[in-house]
């Protein structure tokens, strides 16, 4: 193992695994809540269509829970973007 991945990776960290995981609690404000939500909404009849086809065997609502999920990841990404961005152009100045 050279140094740079040595540094960066921990022997002493045990491995998760998906019983780990299977264990795990999900938490928001520090209240239990269940993994996932029954909810019932309208959806266009043509992003139905299409998630059911991109889907394949993988199922429509798995791969429409995914791309909310990606939705989600991207606005914080953005969010904290434009945070560096404006320190740095205050910075700058």
């Amino acid at each position: 193992m050279n140094k740079k991945s040595s540094s960066k990776i921990s022997d002493d960290a045990p491995m998760v695994t998906q019983a780990d995981l299977d264990r795990a609690r999900f938490r928001v404000n520090l209240q239990d809540v269940p993994r996932k939500q029954r909810v019932n909404i309208m959806i266009d009849t043509g992003v139905i269509a299409f998630f059911k086809l991109k889907a394949g065997q993988r199922g429509y609502q798995t791969l429409i829970n995914e791309t909310l999920k990606q939705a989600m990841r991207q606005e914080e990404i953005e969010t904290v973007l434009r945070r560096i961005v404006r320190e740095e152009l205050a910075h700058s100045d």
